[in-house]
């Protein structure tokens, strides 16, 4: 019964785990407007790029601020952030 008890604690650990970890970066949903592709490779323009921030909500403006502003979430989302600090910049 204990092996049993522990392989469903380590399970649900690593459900929560992984949606605790899950941020705005990595939905596909939040960002699909600014890629030209289904795969997110190739970014829009800077106009088509600057019109889907101005569309976005200030709550999802500001998580996706954070979360560029932090060094290990940013990192494979490098190019993009730069874009996105462009843009965050001169809303403020």
């Amino acid at each position: 019964m204990n092996i049993r008890t522990a392989c469903f604690g380590a399970l649900a650990l690593a459900v929560f785990s992984g949606t605790a970890l899950a941020g705005a970066l990595d939905s596909p949903k939040m960002m699909e407007p600014f890629f030209t592709d289904s795969g997110m490779k190739t970014m829009k323009s800077d106009d088509e790029m600057k019109a889907a921030w101005a569309a976005m909500s200030k709550d999802d403006q500001a998580m996706m601020m954070k979360e560029c502003q932090d060094a290990a979430m940013s990192k494979p989302y490098a190019a993009f952030c730069e874009k996105l600090k462009a843009l965050g910049g001169a809303n403020k």
